[in-house]
């Protein structure tokens, strides 16, 4: 299985991305990149967002996006699991 690559933005961490971008760091299983912009500007501008495995991703809240984020990478393991099976 493929190590979930989530990617944020550097212009989002006004939201308090940069503290989830943290969290999910301390995880040796992802892999987590900070990009200077990811090219999606009325997104980065009106709330917390990140990609998981290049599919963006948003919540109201950076706590949030971060349930978010670890419900998308489950969601894509689950669809792997069922893959090799």
């Amino acid at each position: 299985m493929l190590r979930p690559i989530i990617e944020f933005c550097t212009s989002n961490m006004h939201f308090g991305t940069d503290e989830i971008m943290s969290r999910l760091e301390q995880n040796p299983d992802y892999d987590v990149i900070e990009y200077g912009c990811l090219s999606n500007c009325g997104q980065c501008n009106a709330e917390p967002y990140a990609m998981v495995n290049g599919e963006i991703v948003s919540a109201d809240s950076a706590e949030l996006l971060y349930e978010v984020i670890i419900s998308k990478i489950k969601e894509a393991e689950a669809w792997d699991q069922l893959d090799l099976d």
